[in-house]
C-alpha cells in the first residue's frame, strides 16, 4: 500500500506532500481561493501525472524496439468543466514531440500502447468522462 503524507506548509496556505521515500512536492492554491503562489495546483499536477506516467510507457516501449529519441517531450492543454460542483477534466489534448531515430509508425505505436493499454492515469482520467486526444511531431 502506498503511504503520502500531506502536511500545512511553514508558508501557511499550502501543502507538502512527501513520498515514501522523502520527495516533496509543494501544492497550493490561487490567490483568489486563498493560496499564495507557494507551489504546484492539484489538477495541474493530476496533468504532469498524465504526462510522466505516459513518458515512462513511451520510452520503454521505444527502448524494446532498441530506438532512442534525441528528443522527447510532451505538451498537454486542458480543459475543466465549469458547471456542477467538481470541475473536472472534460478534454485533454496531448501534442508528443520526437526527434531522431524514432519513426511515425513507431511512435504512434508506442503513444497509443500507452494511452489506450497501459497508462493508468489516463485510464483514471477516463473513468472520470476525460476525453483524451493526441497529435504526434515528428523532427520538428
Amino acid at each position: 500500500m502506498t503511504e503520502i503524507k500531506v502536511r500545512l506548509s511553514d508558508q501557511g496556505a499550502g501543502f507538502d506532500a512527501t513520498d515514501e521515500a522523502g520527495r516533496v512536492v509543494r501544492f497550493d492554491t490561487s490567490a483568489e481561493h486563498g493560496g499564495i503562489d507557494y507551489g504546484m495546483r492539484p489538477m495541474q499536477a493530476l496533468l504532469m501525472g498524465l504526462g510522466t506516467c505516459s513518458g515512462v510507457d513511451i520510452l520503454s516501449i521505444l527502448k524494446k524496439k532498441k530506438l532512442q529519441p534525441a528528443h522527447f517531450e510532451m505538451v498537454i492543454r486542458g480543459e475543466r468543466q465549469q458547471e456542477g460542483t467538481f470541475s473536472l477534466w472534460k478534454k485533454v489534448h496531448i501534442i508528443f514531440r520526437f526527434s531522431g531515430d524514432v519513426g511515425e509508425a513507431q511512435a504512434e505505436q508506442a503513444v497509443s500502447l500507452s494511452i489506450d493499454k497501459y497508462c493508468s492515469v489516463a485510464e483514471t482520467l477516463r473513468r472520470a468522462g476525460c476525453v483524451i486526444t493526441r497529435e504526434i511531431q515528428i523532427n520538428l
